[in-house]
């Protein structure tokens, strides 16, 4: 496991508790030994302990040879992880463990691996899910997506009685359905925070689901991939749920409040990095009303009496319209 944020020592736990040999890798050394002597990581999941077959390094050449890694670092970090630890990580197949677009390139984690390590063999683990909810073994149902030919070998590997994996083929659609529904999340907290109520939440959760499947099947994503786990069922926890950092984070800026949020808000990154590279591209007239209110209002660009004007002076349209 590389990253021991919240949700790579989670995995690791729900790994090492179905007694596999499990290796929790993160870059601070100091960090790193405070949570080997403790035995769990009291800065994001306090109370939860190490299994005995958990081990935890600073010392990334420690990774066994062939292993496979589970990359739990932030989507904007990926890229960097990547680079440095090129010598290591180049002969591993790699899971990416993170949602979001990256900002800049408009590429996806498993494009970003793909542009960094060429030859290397991915997958992503998207979905559903709450570090907290993973390492406490609760029931978790997660989506395991990629087109490599073992993939039925990952998913038996990666599966715990708790964990459950279920197989896609559809990396793109997996990966938009996760990256999306945090700008989703994060208009939805916008207009709780505002005041707008559960109906306005429940019309934005609504139409961002249909924002997110157009946007997914244009780029090439399965319809149908946006209905499972990483795309509808993500949407709905994201959006209801005071866990979701994104939805907290929404909340705050609707509410006018100073944001002090320290964990990473993928979604805010994932709403500037898709505006950006539609603006960057003339010929690209995806219709994205709610992720470039969200951009416009995170950016300045528009105050909240703006925002809302701008989604409720949309023309009326029937509702399986494509815009």
């Amino acid at each position: 496991m590389v990253g021991a944020g919240a949700f790579g020592t989670a995995l690791a736990i729900s790994l090492a508790s179905n007694g596999q040999p499990t290796l929790l890798w993160g870059r601070d050394a100091a960090q790193m030994g405070a949570m080997a002597k403790a035995r769990q990581n009291a800065q994001r999941l306090a109370g939860l302990r190490f299994p005995e077959t958990l081990e935890v390094t600073a010392d990334i050449t420690k990774i066994p040879l062939k292993a496979v890694i589970l990359l739990a670092v932030p989507t904007q970090a990926l890229r960097a992880t990547l680079i440095q630890h090129r010598h290591i990580l180049h002969s591993h197949m790699l899971i990416a463990c993170c949602k979001g677009v990256e900002r800049g390139s408009g590429l996806l984690p498993l494009e970003v691996i793909a542009d960094v390590l060429p030859s290397v063999r991915s997958a992503i683990l998207t979905g559903p899910s709450f570090a907290n909810d993973i390492a406490a073994g609760l029931p978790t149902a997660l989506t395991l997506a990629t087109k490599d030919v073992d993939a039925k070998t990952l998913q038996t590997l990666l599966s715990t009685p708790a964990l459950r994996l279920y197989l896609s083929d559809d990396p793109i659609g997996a990966q938009l359905g996760g990256a999306l529904k945090n700008v989703v999340a994060i208009a939805a907290g916008i207009a709780i925070g505002a005041g707008l109520g559960d109906s306005a939440r429940a019309a934005l959760m609504t139409r961002g689901f249909a924002e997110m499947v157009r946007f997914a099947v244009l780029r090439g994503a399965a319809r149908d991939t946006l209905f499972g786990l990483s795309g509808f069922g993500d949407l709905v926890l994201t959006c209801t749920s005071t866990q979701s950092r994104n939805l907290r984070y929404g909340t705050a800026i609707g509410t006018g409040q100073t944001v002090s949020e320290t964990a990473t808000v993928e979604g805010v990154m994932t709403a500037h990095a898709i505006i950006e590279s539609l603006l960057t591209n003339e010929n690209d007239a995806t219709d994205l009303p709610i992720t470039r209110m969200v951009s416009a209002v995170l950016k300045e660009e528009l105050n909240m009496a703006q925002a809302i004007e701008s989604l409720l002076s949309r023309p009326l349209r029937r509702e399986t319209d494509l815009a």
